[in-house]
């Protein structure tokens, strides 16, 4: 007696064909979906090459007729034709270095407090509000800081130049607009990118970091000291260069506060200018075109500027990353 077993059941020519023209489809869309996002990827680094070759080609005429001398003169007077860029970078990285020494302290503070000590309730709500600083307009910030910053500034520059004033950094007169208003209007403006970003990558600390401090017997403060921030110290960094690129780029705001004079000063009382400033009073301006190469390659000596130093915080980063990973 044969017992048999049931029927094997064989699919369908057409189910089979269906199937592989599915898989076919699937590959087809991944295969388009990967040219896609390169395409885009390429366009980006097109698109800033573009850009730096434009500004090179409308500059030219400036860096051929002054030469290195544009890079590093004092003199800014389109009566006579003479263009130097000096002063003009002094007090870009000027403001900057000053918003980065005032935003550093108060950003990585407010940071901390929100992601590991502010109770959810409170901590939610802070964070939504400094984050929506970013989105308020730089002209909005720069008549604030007009009509309410500098005025304190002034009153601040007074009190310390009369007690200080042998020390070149607080040297001359009490403007109220300057180095100081500008540096502190960058820092405001650079505090939300800088405390949301760190906000984030505390929290992305793993859990076991600080359950590990907090068993060896470490309080809450040496928890966050010794095993949050040099666990996301490369983050931090991440941030730290993401506002000082755009303390380096802004224009309207600083406009507004720094005085737009052209000079090379110590005093942080002092009026001053920034490469961003500069372009965006004078363009207007501009009615030869050695002028307006000049105004173009000072724009491009910024891009390089902000170039150089996102492409050395890259490096940085990395390194961070690649130490971390060691230890």
């Amino acid at each position: 007696m044969t017992s048999t077993g049931p029927p094997i059941q064989v699919p369908p020519r057409s189910g089979r064909l269906r199937i592989a023209i599915g898989q076919g489809q699937g590959r087809i869309a991944d295969r388009a979906f990967q040219i896609g996002v390169g395409l885009a990827a390429i366009a980006i680094v097109l698109s800033a090459l573009g850009l730096a070759f434009t500004m090179l080609q409308d500059g030219f005429m400036a860096f051929t007729t002054f030469g290195p001398t544009f890079i590093v003169s004092t003199s800014w007077n389109p009566v006579t034709h003479i263009f130097g860029v000096l002063p003009a970078i002094y007090g870009t990285f000027a403001t900057s270095v000053i918003a980065l020494i005032l935003a550093l302290p108060v950003g990585i503070g407010a940071a901390i407090f929100l992601a590991e000590i502010a109770p959810r309730w409170l901590a939610d709500p802070v964070a939504f509000l400094i984050e929506m600083l970013a989105a308020i307009p730089s002209v909005i910030i720069g008549l604030w800081g007009l009509f309410v910053v500098v005025p304190v500034i002034r009153q601040f520059e007074a009190t310390v130049g009369r007690s200080l004033s042998f020390i070149p950094f607080f040297s001359g007169p009490a403007y109220g607009i300057g180095l100081l208003a500008a540096g502190v209007i960058l820092a405001i403006m650079i505090l939300p990118i800088l405390t949301a970003v760190t906000r984030d990558v505390l929290r992305a600390v793993p859990i076991s970091q600080r359950e590990a401090m907090l068993a060896l017997g470490a309080t809450r403060w040496e928890t966050i000291w010794r095993a949050v921030l040099p666990y996301g110290r490369s983050g931090i960094a991440g941030a730290i260069i993401l506002g000082l690129g755009r303390a380096l780029g802004e224009t309207l705001a600083v406009s507004m506060v720094i005085g737009n004079m052209y000079q090379i000063t110590p005093s942080l009382f002092a009026p001053a200018t920034t490469l961003a400033s500069l372009i965006a009073t004078q363009f207007r301006e501009a009615d030869t075109e050695l002028y307006l190469s000049a105004l173009v390659a000072a724009g491009f000596v910024l891009f390089v500027i902000t170039m150089t130093v996102n492409i050395l915080a890259r490096l940085m980063i990395w390194r961070l990353t690649a130490g971390e990973g060691v230890h």
